[in-house]
């Protein structure tokens, strides 16, 4: 089975500028982004199958993942609100 990546420039490619200003700017949102590459990389080692791991943390990363592509998703939607 194949599994989609999730990489944050996959989920907001109209964004790529956006997020490498931000990453290169704003702490804040560089310790996010790369919490967000830590989480999507575990979630993609469980599901290929590479590291084990029971149903309850798989889900539990995935949540971790969501909260934080939305709280990414909203940094990356004020920044260019503001035109950053």
């Amino acid at each position: 089975m194949t599994y989609k990546p999730h990489d944050l420039a996959e989920e907001f490619p109209e964004d790529i500028e956006v997020l490498h200003h931000l990453k290169a700017t704003r702490g804040h949102f560089a310790v996010l982004a790369d919490r967000y590459g830590e989480v999507n990389g575990k979630i993609n080692r469980i599901e290929e199958q590479l590291d084990a791991a029971s149903d309850t943390r798989l889900e539990d990363l995935k949540k971790e993942r969501l909260t934080l592509l939305d709280q990414i998703g909203r940094m990356i939607r004020d920044a260019r609100a503001v035109g950053a």
